[in-house]
C-alpha cells in the first residue's frame, strides 16, 4: 500500500496500537450508555464522535511526532520538566476538582480538560533519561550523577502526589527502572528505595490516624480499607467490575450486550477491561494482555538495538511507563490491586490522557525509525 511507505518505524507498535483504538472506538460506544441517558438524553452518538476524534487526531498527533528526530526531544524535555514544576503547583491551588483532587486545567474555548500530570509524567522521563545519557561518565558518583537525578524526581513526583498518589508512584517505579538500566550505583538505588519505602509507610500511617491532614487522605483510607474488607456494599465497583467478568465467560455475551455498564460509575474510562471482557470474553482479554506484553518486547528491542544512550534510555522508559500503567489498570478490574483511577492506554475513553499516550508512542516509534532499516522491520514482522 502506497499509505505504508509514509509511516516509519516498528510496524509491530503501529498494528498494537491501531488493533487497540479501534477496540477502544468499540468499547467506549457501548460502556458510554449510562452517561449518554444521564447528561446527553440518551445521544450516545456525540460521544462516539468525540471519540473518534480524540483517537484520530492522536494517531495524527503519532504520526507527526514520529517524524521527529528523537534527539531533539532531549532539548525539549529540559523546557518541560521545568515548566511542569510550576504548571502542576498551579493544578493544585487552581485546578479543576473532581473527588476532592485539583488533577486538570480547563482548555479555554472547549470542553476538554488538561491533566497535568500526563504532560510532567512524559517531561520528567524524557529528562531523566537525557541526564543519565549525560552522566555515563560519573554514573557511580553521588554527587554529579545521582542527586541531579533524583532532584527533578522528588520535585515531580512530590507536586504530583496530593492529587494523584498512583500516578506519582507509577512515574517513581519507572524512574527507578530508568536508573537501574542507566547504571546508577546500586547503593544508591537501594538507599533510594528504602526511603521511598519508610515514606511511604509513613504516608500510610498518617492518613490512618490522621486523614484529614492530607485533603486526599479521606479517600486514600476508604480505598485501601475498602480493598482489604472486600465487602459489597463499600467496594461497589470492584464487585460490579467483578459482576462484569464473572457473566462475560470465555467469549462474552456480544458487542453492546454489557449490564453492568448501568452500574460501574468509570465504566468507559478506568473499568473499561471489566466491560471488554463482559462483551468479548476472556479470549479479549488474553489478547489486549498479549498486545501490551508486545509492546513491552519491541519497546526493549528497539532499546537494545539503539546506537545511543539516550535512545535507549528514553524508549524503555516510555514503554514501560505505559505498559505498567495498563497492568495495574487491568489489575483493579480484577480486583487485585486498589482502585487507582488509572485509564487503560489507548482504550479507555480519554481526551488529553490519549494525545499524551500518543506523544509518548511517537516517540518510541521515533527511535525505532533511527535504528531500524525498513528490510529489518519486515524481517521482525515476519519473525512476529
Amino acid at each position: 500500500m502506497k499509505l505504508l511507505k509514509y509511516i516509519k518505524g516498528d510496524k509491530v507498535i503501529w498494528t498494537v496500537v491501531v488493533l487497540l483504538s479501534l477496540l477502544s472506538i468499540l468499547v467506549v460506544y457501548s460502556s458510554v450508555v449510562a452517561l449518554a441517558y444521564r447528561y446527553k438524553g440518551g445521544d450516545t452518538g456525540s460521544y462516539l464522535i468525540k471519540h473518534i476524534f480524540i483517537v484520530g487526531s492522536g494517531l495524527f498527533l503519532m504520526y507527526l511526532i514520529h517524524k521527529v528526530k528523537y534527539t531533539y526531544f532531549s532539548r525539549i524535555s529540559q523546557i518541560a520538566v521545568i515548566v511542569s514544576a510550576p504548571l502542576l503547583l498551579y493544578t493544585l491551588m487552581k485546578g479543576v476538582s473532581a473527588g476532592e483532587a485539583s488533577r486538570w486545567l480547563a482548555i479555554p474555548g472547549t470542553s476538554l480538560t488538561f491533566q497535568t500530570s500526563d504532560f510532567a509524567k512524559l517531561a520528567l522521563i524524557a529528562y531523566v533519561a537525557r541526564m543519565l545519557s549525560l552522566k555515563q561518565d560519573v554514573i557511580k558518583d553521588f554527587k554529579k550523577a545521582f542527586l541531579p537525578v533524583v532532584f527533578p524526581i522528588a520535585i515531580v513526583c512530590a507536586l504530583i502526589l496530593p492529587a494523584n498518589f498512583s500516578t506519582a508512584a507509577l512515574l517513581f517505579l519507572t524512574c527507578l527502572v530508568l536508573m537501574f538500566i542507566g547504571r546508577i550505583n546500586t547503593k544508591h538505588l537501594l538507599i533510594l528505595i528504602g526511603s521511598g519505602l519508610v515514606f511511604g509507610a509513613l504516608l500510610i500511617l498518617l492518613i490512618f490516624n490522621f486523614p484529614n491532614i492530607i485533603k486526599r487522605g479521606e479517600t486514600w483510607k476508604a480505598r485501601i480499607e475498602n480493598f482489604k474488607n472486600g465487602d459489597s456494599q463499600s467496594n461497589f465497583q470492584a464487585e460490579q467490575a467483578k459482576i462484569a467478568i464473572a457473566t462475560g465467560g470465555i467469549v462474552g455475551k456480544g458487542p453492546g450486550n454489557s449490564m453492568q455498564r448501568n452500574f460501574l460509575p468509570q465504566a468507559s474510562s478506568d473499568f473499561i477491561f471489566a466491560i471488554v471482557i463482559e462483551e468479548w470474553g476472556l479470549i479479549a482479554a488474553i489478547i489486549i494482555v498479549f498486545l501490551y506484553i508486545v509492546l513491552l518486547f519491541r519497546g526493549i528491542r528497539i532499546a537494545n538495538k539503539s546506537e545511543r544512550t539516550f535512545g535507549s534510555l528514553l524508549a524503555v522508559g516510555l514503554t514501560f511507563s505505559l505498559v505498567f500503567q495498563a497492568m495495574i489498570n487491568m489489575a483493579v478490574a480484577v480486583n487485585l490491586f486498589p482502585v487507582t483511577g488509572q485509564p487503560l492506554p489507548l482504550v479507555s475513553m480519554g481526551g488529553t490522557s490519549i494525545w499524551f499516550t500518543s506523544i509518548a508512542i511517537g516517540i518510541i516509534l521515533s527511535v525505532s525509525k533511527d535504528v531500524e532499516s525498513p528490510e529489518q522491520i519486515n524481517e521482525s514482522v515476519e519473525a512476529i
